[in-house]
């Protein structure tokens, strides 16, 4: 492909196939070409005719020298700003090997626990951290941000909690971004918030649940258990917004009766990257686990004992439970809380401690230089935060930006400091200055923590948090738990809806840049110019891809931006005094996200038939469109469908709800099949979010980070998220408020679609889509003879996945999607998504970035293991002692004495004779699921496992 100078140097990188390999593919699709096969699978009532407007195709070289440019012109500046934010030092160790190790970002959610175990484990690390530095039993494997975490903390309360009163009360010492997305949160569902000071303001008779936040934003400490002794005396529970460093000194707030535990773990090790991605966690009672929102892992079996993890509980599947939910699902940040995790397994108790410990000698420190200098604290205890009196705010603000320094802006007469890992003895000397005082120490200063308030108990006891003292066995840990799983950097992972494409390493790079990473969210912005930059562009060349007016990309993740375009919608509508308009057409073959969504934004689901192909029954929408007109609020779609294909109605679709006064939400998520040939806002839709962690290649991270910006048309523009600390942010007129901590969401990845899209540029971001598509039939028309392709649309064509039917197999055999799913793992392939959208189906999308050698050596996995289910249907063996049911094998499966199965060994271990070349050894037989519902364990087995 690289001899067409048109799609630039990277498209042939980045797309799998070259044009002998496209002219063979298409030759098995019976298309005369790829401009044909669109034409052919795509509605012409959609096609856009016109390519984006996206600058490029730039060179790799060229792309990274233009992002450096940007990368220049924002300044670091040494931040004190604090408000949950804070520089870090990210363990050499753990940034090379973990953050920028494509076998770690490119890996997907670990839904498939058997070539999951490694990432399972760092999480399980992680919720252990957690667990033991809050003092609560059990946490989640992380949340999207500190504030979005704090809101549902607030849904989980009202959920568990047995009291009626539809009001929740937060300290008005909570992060004030933290208080602006509670907020958001709350008003679709119907809750007020009350903002004050919990020991005047608080009225247990009229709130279901109160946050407070430990140590406060302003860093004054107090002792919260009176408060939460007399909330539960009313029937009240509170969560508690804290931080994991200062909870290796303080008394942790589950010791003080917290019933929910929130905040972020950013600064163990994840730079501040202009706002994220970070990972929030939570952690509550083990008596609200089946309520937790989020994912969750646990300990199980498998099917030979050995001890595994998986996702447990519901938190597995989370979709299936549609408006049902506790959460949206898409809320976690994988990779992100993988690092905080390691970064507590390598630095163990005793170096977080000795971290904790610097920086609240340096707080100390200062705090007794500034008192000392006539200079008013206002806070009488702290761990890393001070507020602190002067004459003239903006002049000490201007002084210390003369210095490099950010301090947090309060008011007119206060500013906060607030103290990290990164603060030395210099920088106390440097701030003194500012403030107009001796850099002169003092020879005695009281400590900042209370008494009272000292942690006695011991955290991190699991030999995990021991044994890794050294980078050389950190070293060799990172690659053990890495060896144990299959990421993109091993094989094909064929995902339906889930888009796993190149995340190109030139894409990467910028990521780690210290202009890029050690931004705060709130600094001035011109110290981020270079940022905006490129955030511009980004908005304006997905604006151009959509067919859309405005792009926000405050959402971090694709489900927040089903949430986020929902508001859009329904502020739009109270706007025009139509308040009532409440119903979201569903269809039944949605994903269930969309429902979750719904629900969240304060609407009630009605749910639309679909047609036997998967298509929408355009009648039934059209008679409940009709019922409902006078409070039809919206439609969700997807397009193409969930059963991937482009489905002809979709103009009248939206044509409908338009005249019954509905607006149409069109889901993103398969936008891989669209850009540069079809524009969702050119052909009827009004609202629809992105998942830039699919189509436009920001890596997965097993499940995170995830950036899911919307696109709207100009009538719903007023209503993008605003972002109450950036008073110039768009939509922050009329808008719905922030939905997510940082203004800009997770900007800290947003260079990697953009280096995505410039190195393509409008030519080969086409040719992304259309070899995405022809890759799509390829395997289903080569699958056809051996398993049934369950749906086609227009010329017996797919869109950019296709659906395989395993039911008969299932009814006529014995054999089910399961065992197909963990045969492949013998095989070193991740399987396809099972039983989405239909029970007992493989939805198979390979994406655009696959090779035909990798396509063809998946296709020969299939159809070898048909060979294998005809073997059972021939009665040659019992589906229950198959091959296929005792799959995935491990070494140690192998290498028993005594072989009882009717297959060879060499049968299970090398089915087709290129595995002989390199092979994936998978670390664990099949997961039983059951036994760890059954058994539900979320935290490391105890030390007495290990003696």
């Amino acid at each position: 492909m690289s001899h067409n100078p048109h799609l630039g140097p990277f498209a042939s990188r980045h797309i799998g196939p070259d044009d002998a390999d496209i002219a063979a593919m298409l030759e098995v699709v019976e298309q005369p070409s790829l401009d044909v096969l669109i034409d052919t699978a795509v509605p012409e009532a959609i096609r856009a005719h016109r390519l984006p407007d996206v600058d490029g195709p730039l060179s790799e070289f060229d792309a990274l020298a233009r992002i450096r440019r940007a990368a220049d012109k924002n300044q670091v500046y040494k931040s004190f700003i604090g408000m949950g934010y804070y520089e870090t030092i990210t363990p050499s160790v753990i940034q090379r090997n973990v953050l920028e190790n494509p076998g770690w970002y490119t890996s997907y959610t670990p839904y498939q626990p058997e070539i999951s175990q490694g990432r399972l484990e760092a999480l399980l690390n992680f919720q252990t951290a957690v667990t033991d530095l809050t003092g609560l039993e059990i946490a989640n494997s992380s949340l999207l941000d500190e504030g979005t975490a704090a809101a549902e903390a607030m849904t989980l309360i009202k959920r568990v909690g047995r009291n009626d009163n539809m009001s929740f009360f937060v300290d008005q010492d909570t992060h004030p971004q933290t208080i602006e997305v509670v907020t958001t949160r709350a008003i679709p569902l119907g809750y007020s918030i009350i903002v004050g000071d919990p020991d005047t303001d608080l009225d247990l008779g009229e709130v279901f649940g109160v946050l407070l936040q430990y140590p406060g934003s302003s860093g004054q400490i107090r002792n919260i258990a009176p408060i939460i002794e007399r909330a539960h005396a009313e029937g009240v529970l509170v969560a508690a917004a804290t931080d994991l460093l200062a909870s290796t000194m303080l008394t942790p707030v589950g010791d003080l009766g917290a019933d929910v535990a929130i905040g972020s773990s950013q600064r163990f090790g994840v730079p501040m990257m202009f706002g994220g991605p970070h990972a929030a966690f939570m952690a509550t009672r083990d008596a609200y686990k089946r309520s937790m929102p989020g994912r969750l892992v646990g300990v199980s079996v498998d099917a030979a004992g050995r001890t595994s993890l998986r996702l447990t509980l519901q938190t597995r599947e989370q979709h299936i439970r549609r408006d049902k939910a506790t959460s949206n699902i898409c809320t976690a940040q994988v990779l992100l809380a993988v690092m905080a995790g390691l970064y507590a397994t390598y630095h163990g108790p005793a170096g977080i401690t000795a971290i904790a410990q610097q920086i609240h000698d340096h707080t100390s420190d200062l705090a007794a230089r500034l008192s000392a200098g006539g200079i008013v604290v206002r806070n009488d205890a702290w761990f890393d935060t001070l507020t602190v009196e002067v004459q003239d705010a903006g002049e000490t603000l201007a002084r210390a930006r003369q210095q490099k320094i950010n301090l947090r802006a309060i008011d007119t007469r206060t500013v906060g400091v607030s103290i990290d890992e990164t603060t030395t003895d210099t920088y106390i000397d440097t701030l003194c200055g500012v403030f107009g005082v001796e850099p002169v120490r003092p020879e005695n200063h009281h400590p900042g923590i209370p008494s009272e308030l000292l942690r006695s108990s011991e955290f991190l006891t699991h030999p995990s948090f021991h044994r890794y003292r050294s980078e050389t066995e950190m070293m060799r840990y990172l690659r053990r738990l890495q060896d144990k799983d299959i990421a993109l950097d091993r094989s094909m992972i064929p995902l339906g809806s889930c888009t796993m494409k190149l995340n190109a390493a030139s894409e990467m790079f910028p990521v780690t840049w210290p202009e890029f990473a050690n931004i705060h969210p709130f600094v001035p912005l011109d110290q981020a110019a270079g940022f905006l930059e490129i955030i511009t562009d980004l908005e304006n060349w997905l604006a151009s891809v959509t067919g859309y007016d405005a792009v926000s990309v405050q959402p971090n993740s694709g489900a927040q931006g089903e949430f986020t375009g929902l508001l859009a919608i329904r502020g739009y509508h109270e706007a025009n005094g139509e308040v009532h308009r409440d119903i979201c057409l569903i269809p039944s073959s949605a994903h269930g996200t969309n429902p979750a969504s719904a629900v969240m934004a304060g609407m009630k689901v009605v749910v639309v038939k679909s047609e036997e192909d998967g298509s929408i029954n355009v009648a039934d929408l059209e008679a409940k469109a009709v019922e409902h007109a006078d409070k039809l609020a919206a439609i969700m779609v997807t397009y193409p469908s969930t059963h991937g294909v482009f489905e002809e109605a979709i103009v009248e679709i939206c044509d409908i709800v338009h005249r019954n006064g509905g607006q149409v939400y069109l889901d993103g998520a398969n936008m891989n099949a669209m850009v540069g040939i079809a524009e969702p806002g050119s052909f009827g839709s009004d609202v629809s979010h992105l998942n830039l962690h699919k189509t436009f290649a920001i890596p997965h991270g097993g499940g995170g980070p995830g950036v899911g910006p919307i696109g709207v048309k100009s009538h719903l523009a007023p209503y993008l998220p605003g972002h109450g600390l950036v008073p110039d942010l768009l939509g922050q007129g009329e808008g719905i408020g922030a939905v997510s901590s940082a203004p800009w969401g997770s900007a800290g990845v947003l260079a990697i679609s953009w280096m995505y899209m410039a190195m393509l540029g409008p030519l080969g971001l086409q040719r992304s889509t259309e070899v995405a598509i022809l890759n799509a039939n390829y395997i289903a028309k080569r699958l056809a003879p051996h398993y049934r392709v369950l749906y086609t649309g227009p010329g017996g064509l797919v869109a950019h996945e296709c659906i395989l039917d395993i039911r008969d197999i299932e009814h006529d055999v014995g054999i089910t999607n399961e065992d197909i799913a963990k045969r492949l793992i013998d095989f070193g392939f991740h399987a396809p998504t099972m039983s989405f959208p239909v029970p007992g189906t493989l939805m198979v999308e390979p994406t655009e970035s696959e090779s035909l050698f990798e396509l063809d050596r998946f296709i020969d996995a299939m159809i070898a293991i048909k060979g294998e289910i005809d073997a059972v249907a021939a009665g040659d063996v019992s589906a229950e002692d198959s091959v296929l049911h005792n799959s995935p094998h491990t070494a140690e499966d192998l290498l028993v004495d005594d072989w009882t199965h009717p297959y060879t060994r060499n049968q299970a271990a090398y089915p087709v004779p290129g595995l002989r070349d390199w092979k994936y050894w998978v670390p664990v037989s099949r997961v039983d699921n059951a036994y760890g519902d059954r058994h539900v364990m979320c935290a490391c087995p105890p030390i007495e496992d290990y003696q």
